[in-house]
């Protein structure tokens, strides 16, 4: 256990050094995951002349948290498993004495680390210009904010590298994520806060995967009321489910991957 600890510390210096080397380039992703703050004009604007259950100062506060959830909940291990498996890059990883997809944990978090603080200057950048959507959250909006965007991120991360372990099979698993990321937009509350939709919509999104990957660790952090227990508790079933998914056809692919193009 202490070799694998050590292992796995040396992974995340080397990503994080390697992260380092592109500043210019985590900035502009930062401001890539700005929709929410698009969004947030949008529907702040709407609640002032519209019926929701959400004021508009609750609107501006909900999406400020998606900016947050998402800066953290970004996954593209998709896209990099891809093109291992096509271009035969897979084949070296598979002789190291760890399970390729650390490597992609590890320059997921260690990116997350690197990001951090151009996040927290926007941030602060956003309270400057509306200082009346400053808010103190408690320590327990924090805590449990904080495991919930850690359970998001195991979510996410586990949705989209089961999906990317169809490049066994299909060459171009990128354009399943194209129409799997429109609906994570949709339903996830990163267009939208789940209340606006009709409760039949809500209570079906309830069992889904989505809510908890940007709404559920969203409304914590701002204060809305949310059943914490049931969220934490679809999240880790959703996420398990996930894992046993991902491991069976981790052992199938490995099975048919061919090294294709080394």
């Amino acid at each position: 256990m202490n070799a694998f600890f050590r292992k796995l510390g040396a992974l995340f210096s080397a990503y994080y050094a390697y992260m380092l080397e592109y500043r210019a380039e985590l900035i502009l992703w930062v401001l890539a995951g700005s929709l929410p703050l698009i969004m947030m004009g949008v529907w702040s604007e709407a609640a002032r002349s519209g019926d929701f259950s959400l004021s508009a100062l609750e609107f501006i506060r909900y999406f400020l948290a998606v900016f947050l959830v998402r800066q953290f909940t970004i996954i593209w291990v998709i896209w990099d498993f891809e093109r291992e498996v096509v271009e035969g890059r897979l084949s070296p990883l598979l002789l190291q004495p760890l399970d390729p997809a650390w490597h992609h944990v590890a320059s997921h978090l260690m990116e997350r680390l690197a990001r951090l603080p151009f996040t927290l200057v926007l941030i602060a950048l956003f309270f400057v210009l509306y200082p009346r959507a400053l808010w103190i959250p408690s320590w327990a909006q924090v805590g449990l904010g904080s495991l919930a965007i850690l359970l998001a991120f195991a979510l996410r991360f586990l949705m989209q590298y089961t999906l990317a372990l169809l490049a066994f099979w299909v060459e171009r698993v990128t354009a399943l994520e194209q129409f799997h990321f429109l609906v994570y937009l949709f339903f996830s509350g990163v267009i939208a806060p789940l209340e606006v939709f009709p409760p039949p919509v809500r209570h079906f999104l309830a069992w889904t995967p989505f809510p908890y990957l940007v709404y559920f660790p969203a409304n914590l952090w701002v204060g809305i009321p949310v059943d914490a227990l049931r969220g934490f508790g679809m999240g880790l079933a959703w996420t398990g489910l996930f894992w046993l998914v991902n491991r069976w056809l981790w052992r199938k692919g490995l099975q048919q991957y061919s090294g294709m193009g080394a």
